[in-house]
């Protein structure tokens, strides 16, 4: 299953958006609207930008979605002076966290 699915009211980004906005799809999951960062993982690393648009950054691991939240997650890499963390740390550190089964 595809995460794009699971959304609703789906809006896909377009070339310029991707490459400036970094955001890939619009829409409504849990009654909420966002933009997310569908961007596949490269040497188990997923790569970010401050500058992004996308309100949350999903993550396509094995059976199950991980959801991340941009704000939440950028004020972590600023406030503890990082630029690398590990998944499972986030899940642990961050407060708006979403895991969907696939």
């Amino acid at each position: 299953m595809n995460f794009v699915n699971k959304l609703t009211n789906i809006r896909y980004a377009n070339q310029h958006q991707k490459e400036t906005e970094f955001w890939d799809v619009e829409g409504i999951l849990h009654n909420q609207k966002f933009k997310f960062d569908l961007r596949p993982l490269k040497n188990n690393a997923k790569a970010g930008s401050f500058k992004t648009k996308a309100d949350k950054i999903v993550y396509d691991i094995k059976d199950q979605y991980i959801i991340v939240d941009v704000e939440e997650l950028h004020k972590h890499l600023k406030n503890n002076s990082l630029k690398v963390v590990q998944l499972e740390d986030l899940l642990s550190n961050l407060e708006w966290n979403i895991v969907l089964p696939k």
